[in-house]
């Protein structure tokens, strides 16, 4: 029998009423799949697929106790007792694959991006735009109280425990945190006041569910805002929670407004386990271990010398649902590790569309894109080994079909291979290492170290060819491009060519970031995390309140000027969650940043630019240009003219704005075709059947319709911040727009019927703002 590489990481946690089969949590992390149509629905694959995974226990996505507590207006809320069928679909596919599954509770607090948020205080939070109302003394007593019944909703329908999210700067750690916290009744004030409503929630859901239920609390062990805890408040409040009858404790880092990043792929990997080590030994109940864990050797390490005793990692189970089984059957070098790139998770969240996953597209789209054996088997070659050109390769293998993947490079990668040199995207590695082993196990034939040409490949008699032969850099039109100082980003990055001290980069969108970042990379005897915590100010000693100190500037090897055409800021079109950590990263490493830059010429003496109608000269020893690339197309026409089928993928099809989410998700090319589908869309197959397509856009009809439903989901929710204030209703006109004929109508059809008359005293106004459907009624 083969021993396993991963005792501590395999080895079962025993909770008294329950045991964990090993210690792996699935974090919590929001899909969007919890407000999608037939959601849960698809949320019971998504959850049951990672159980069959093998992994210990899964926390879902946050679910709102209450209205206020709603991160948008549409987000999830789990307070009604018809919601409770819903969420048994869910824990019965998961239990069915033997797997366990906590709710998590979520109340946003001043982070609600709504009006009708609530807070311990009137305090609007730097990344919202609403100020929330600070929560009475009733309201703080009804808050706790929907946590309470939240959870027992929750364990009515099937589920294993709860974690109560007190970190991340949501609700319970704004009553946590001074800065937050300005109350002077007993919620707020000393210490002990503040934390009375973490605990008092955790006491009472502790009631409500009885002694065989998990309760994990996510506590913030590292704020990284000023005004945060200090080292000695996080190990009281711990104590104080596992009194409270918790029974694990989970690590939070960070809050969403500060300004560290905390699981972006330039962090490096596990760089917070410290935190949760130095609270290990002053509770008694288990501890959890979070943030850039994302491989079984990682885990592994952090177990053994006695970390935690538990790890949590969320996102790479969007990268690969096998992650545990992997490890347990000591196939680690198959894991479909996750990057930490945030482009199809995080990325899409804040886009407001469904969570996916770069390096697995499949995520979240179980119930979708599914491989299935072909009926037809055919012979493919697919002519480069980029992203593309490697999930479309091995997709068609897993279906049945002969493939051939050739490429002119002696290695896979395409511009990955550029990506991974970047310090910071070393994880890039791992996908590599992944696809190589995928395109073995699927039987694809590699020919790598050789150009093909068109001729050559019609000779070969496949029977469809796919291009993702990706790009080629744009060249620079400007006098003196053939100058020596001039160099492509290519031939930088792979070393065959240096930079000089003074370097001028010619285009500020994601490679010119990342050759940004390499050429002002110090080099020196700091350990990869000891660099990151000095430069990004946390302090590992948890001196100061929040964990932060002053950053640490160093001198960079070179001097840089970073050059765009567009007027905007340099770097607005970078990712949504990651595109200020790049700003701040090259702003404190001193790269000047220049917009609405014209180029005039490349001389002896440097770079000639003109910006807002000033000239001046760059003095620099080496331009690099990052202005964009084109389409590398050079065999179409060729393929074309032969008569083969032909698909065009990744940079071959589209190379403006090109990345790897979007080339990796055309692996579909081979499995929503109209010849080579696995299973057609709901779209697809509505179609087929002459029936128009689902979803709002469908639904909306003509543009007037869409301007209509528009307008009255607006005063629908104008209307309902009217009633939560106390305050009169509006007109009818004025409640959903026009008031002219039939729109009256519609209007009047629409909107729901007054709630009636409200005495408009003090109290009842309260108790409506605190989301009580009784106002009379006090919580128990």
């Amino acid at each position: 029998m083969t021993r396993n590489t991963y005792p501590h990481l395999l080895a079962p946690l025993d909770l008294g009423f329950t045991t964990l089969k090993n210690r792996v949590l699935m974090g919590s992390m929001h899909t969007g799949l919890e407000e999608a149509p037939n959601g849960f629905t698809r949320l019971a694959a998504f959850f049951a697929e990672r159980a069959r995974g093998g992994v210990g226990l899964i926390v879902t996505g946050g679910f709102s106790p209450n209205l206020s507590g709603r991160v948008h207006p549409h987000a999830s809320q789990f307070s009604f007792p018809w919601q409770v069928g819903k969420h048994r679909l869910i824990t019965e596919a998961v239990h069915a694959e033997g797997g366990k599954i906590a709710l998590q509770i979520l109340h946003a607090g001043r982070y609600g991006y709504h009006p009708l948020t609530t807070a311990p205080s009137k305090l609007r939070a730097p990344i919202n735009r609403f100020t929330p109302r600070a929560l009475s003394r009733w309201g703080v007593r009804k808050t706790i109280a929907d946590y309470a019944h939240c959870a027992a909703l929750a364990q009515r329908a099937g589920y294993d425990g709860v974690e109560v999210m007190g970190s991340e700067g949501y609700l319970i750690n704004q009553f946590i945190a001074q800065q937050t916290n300005q109350r002077t009744d007993e919620w707020g004030g000393s210490f002990e006041k503040r934390i009375r409503f973490a605990v008092e929630i955790v006491r009472r859901v502790r009631e409500a569910t009885g002694s065989n239920f998990i309760i994990i609390f996510r506590l913030s062990m590292l704020d990284l805002v000023e005004g945060g805890s200090t080292w000695d408040e996080v190990v009281a409040l711990a104590r104080a929670i596992e009194a409270a009858g918790a029974t694990i404790i989970n690590t939070g880092i960070g809050w969403h407004e500060a300004r560290i990043p905390t699981i972006a792929t330039m962090v490096p990997r596990a760089a917070f386990a410290w935190v949760t080590q130095r609270l290990m030994g002053q509770v008694n109940i288990p501890l959890i271990t979070t943030n850039r864990i994302n491989t079984p050797e990682v885990a592994e390490g952090i177990l053994a010398s006695g970390c935690a005793d538990m790890v949590s990692m969320a996102r790479p189970f969007l990268a690969d649902a096998d992650f545990v089984n992997k490890a347990a059957t000591n196939r680690a070098d198959e894991i479909n590790t996750c990057i930490a790139c945030n482009q199809a998770c995080l990325d899409n969240v804040f886009a407001g569309k469904l969570t996916s996953c770069l390096v697995n597209p499949r995520a979240c789209h179980e119930t979708e894109l599914l491989i299935e054996p072909t009926a037809a088997p055919i012979r493919i070659a697919v002519v480069g080994a980029g992203p593309a050109g490697m999930a479309c390769a091995a997709t068609a293998a897993e279906r049945g079909h002969e493939v051939t993947l050739f490429d002119a490079a002696a290695v896979i990668g395409g511009q990955f291979n550029l990506a991974r040199r970047i310090p910071g995207k070393e994880e890039f590695n791992e996908t590599l290492r992944y696809f190589g082993h995928r395109l073995k196990n699927a039987g694809v034939t590699l020919r790598l170290g050789q150009r093909v040409e068109a001729g050559e490949l019609a000779q070969l008699g496949f029977d469809h060819i796919v291009l993702a032969t990706g790009i080629i850099p744009r060249t620079l039109d400007i006098p003196g491009n053939e100058h020596a100082k001039v160099v492509s980003y290519i031939d930088l990055i792979e070393g065959r060519k240096t930079a000089g001290a003074r370097v001028a980069i010619i285009g500020a969108g994601g490679i010119g970031f990342d050759v940004g970042e390499f050429l002002t990379h110090a080099v020196d005897d700091k350990s990869e995390l000891e660099r990151f915590q000095a430069e990004w100010g946390i302090d590992a000693a948890l001196a100061t309140r929040g964990g932060l100190k002053r950053p640490e500037k160093e001198t960079p090897p070179r001097q840089v000027w970073l050059l765009q055409r567009k007027t905007s800021k340099v770097g607005d079109g970078l990712a949504r969650t990651t595109g200020w950590i790049r700003r701040s990263l090259l702003k404190m490493r001193g790269v000047h940043m220049l917009a609405g830059v014209s180029y005039e010429r490349i001389d002896d003496s440097g770079l000639h630019i003109r910006v807002n109608g000033q000239a001046q000269c760059l003095p620099v020893d080496t331009v690099v240009v990052c202005a964009g690339q084109q389409a590398r197309r050079e065999l179409e026409a060729g393929l074309r003219a032969a008569g083969i089928p032909l698909s065009l993928i990744g940079g071959a099809d589209v190379a403006s704005e090109l990345d790897a989410k979007r080339a990796i998700d055309q692996e579909r090319v081979w499995r929503q075709s109209s010849s080579h589908a696995a299973r057609p869309q709901t779209t697809q197959r509505r179609a087929a059947r002459g029936q128009p397509p689902r979803g709002i856009a469908a639904r909306s009809g003509t543009p007037l319709r869409r301007k209509r439903l528009r307008r009255h989901h607006h005063a629908r929710y104008r209307t309902g911040r009217r009633h939560a204030l106390g305050k009169p209703l509006l007109p009818l006109s004025q409640q959903a727009g026009s008031a002219q004929g039939g729109h009256r109508r519609w209007a009047r059809n629409r909107l729901p019927a007054p709630a009636g008359r409200r005495r408009r005293d003090r109290r009842c106004r309260t108790a409506a703002a605190d989301n009580d459907p009784y106002p009379s009624r006090q919580p128990a």
